[in-house]
């Protein structure tokens, strides 16, 4: 259960930021019903995810890849639920979600790119710092503009499992 209540959706500023995520994404999560304590935070992050999500060049499975291994690095079960249909829908395989939980991953079951992906993923989330090694790894697959994507979304994704842990938003609360 979340570690406070969910915010009251149904009058002031955050009802009209409610309708408008409902509009655009079909519900209001968990995740947004606790933003909306406060709705200026609420629409900033809006606007951010959905400029990672929908409106950046990095490919769906790599995206979702980083926000997967993230979700289970960090202990964010809310954002594994969210995201698993989401990564298999983007072409990731089952095999390769069970496989993120593990502390090393196999790597038989993801190509070079993905290793080099989530060898990132993995350093800016356990230690922030990014050895040089490990950046020229990942460097040697992404033109500039889907490496700044790439380390927005690690780093956004960062941000919401921090978020949803420190409140304890999970999938199975009531609302």
């Amino acid at each position: 259960m979340a570690r406070i209540d969910y915010a009251d959706l149904s009058q002031g500023p955050a009802a009209a930021l409610a309708d408008r995520i409902a509009a655009e994404r079909g519900s209001v999560l968990h995740l947004y019903q606790m933003l909306l304590h406060s709705p200026p935070a609420a629409e900033g992050w809006l606007t951010y995810l959905t400029a990672i999500r929908h409106h950046c060049s990095l490919d769906g499975a790599t995206r979702e890849l980083v926000i997967m291994r993230i979700a289970y690095l960090n202990r964010a079960p809310y954002e594994a639920d969210q995201h698993a249909p989401i990564a298999l829908r983007e072409g990731l395989r089952q095999d390769q979600l069970d496989a993120l939980v593990l502390d090393a991953i196999p790597a038989d079951l993801f190509d070079a790119r993905e290793c080099a992906v989530l060898a990132y993923a993995d350093v800016m989330t356990r230690s922030v710092q990014v050895p040089d090694a490990v950046f020229q790894s990942v460097r040697a697959h992404f033109a500039d503009r889907e490496l700044v994507e790439l380390t927005a979304t690690i780093a956004a994704y960062n941000m919401v499992s921090r978020f949803l842990e420190a409140l304890q938003v999970h999938s199975d609360d009531q609302r």
